[in-house]
């Protein structure tokens, strides 16, 4: 089995062209469908974000969705937004306790609304979703529903439904092993999909997997047991134990 490092090296070599390639053999447009961004009966939304992802939204600007101006009322406005109004801990590894859940994490997932979809969606008026972050959002929202397959680096929620090998080598050319690009279900899969497009959304899945190794090691490397109460939720991210409203736990 590769190290992390192997891995991360292997996602800095990834070929910007070869991905764009990729993306452009399967096809996607986004037809704004707002499945990616909702929750699905049971389901909460659940999409994993890095923690300077996490600072950025909470001073992100909300746009208006209607005509008459509105915005999202899901989370409140800039000046007032904390660290758990954008994010709370992936509830993968957590158990149900006496009041709530509680346990340990390894990753924040967006924050969701009360129906289970992302805080951050609503619909205008003519009931297209719309993000009202979405000049901010984080990178497995640019990439969805794209994911590229490394160890070390996530892919959404469900299987892949469509997968094109990568070449080997890379932009140094160096011989390293080949990645996979992976399709996720997406209504807008098979569409077609301009060059200029496919580049700057094979960068986007270029940099979300080297941020998702990163993070791995930094996980790794930052990991220390820490000494959790009962009926408390500690997430180890990259820069330590934390709370689940984002404060050290040494604090």
């Amino acid at each position: 089995m590769r190290s992390l490092e192997a891995e991360l090296e292997s996602a800095r070599e990834l070929a910007v062209d070869d991905l764009a390639d990729a993306i452009e053999s399967i096809g996607f447009e986004c037809t704004r469908c707002g499945a990616c961004c909702t929750g699905h009966g049971e389901d909460e939304h659940t999409a994993t974000v890095f923690p300077d992802e996490v600072r950025t939204l909470e001073d992100a600007d909300t746009a208006a969705v209607g005509s008459d101006g509105s915005e999202d009322e899901a989370v409140p406005d800039p000046e007032d937004r904390e660290w758990r109004d954008v994010a709370r801990p992936m509830p993968y590894g957590l158990e149900e306790g006496d009041d709530g859940l509680e346990g340990e994490t390894f990753e924040w997932a967006l924050q969701t609304d009360g129906c289970g979809d992302c805080a951050f969606y609503a619909e205008d008026d003519d009931g297209v979703g719309a993000c009202t972050v979405h000049e901010d959002r984080p990178l497995i929202c640019r990439t969805y529903p794209f994911s590229v397959g490394l160890a070390g680096t996530s892919q959404p929620m469900g299987e892949a439904v469509d997968s094109v090998s990568l070449p080997e080598g890379g932009e140094a050319g160096d011989e390293n092993e080949a990645g996979v690009l992976r399709a996720h279900e997406c209504e807008g899969l098979g569409r077609d999909i301009s060059r200029e497009d496919a580049e700057e959304l094979a960068r986007a899945l270029k940099e979300r997997a080297v941020r998702e190794l990163e993070e791995a090691i930094g996980v790794r490397d930052e990991y220390e047991p820490a000494d959790r109460e009962p009926g408390e939720v500690v997430v180890y991210d990259s820069e330590g134990p934390k709370r689940i409203d984002g404060t050290p736990l040494d604090e």
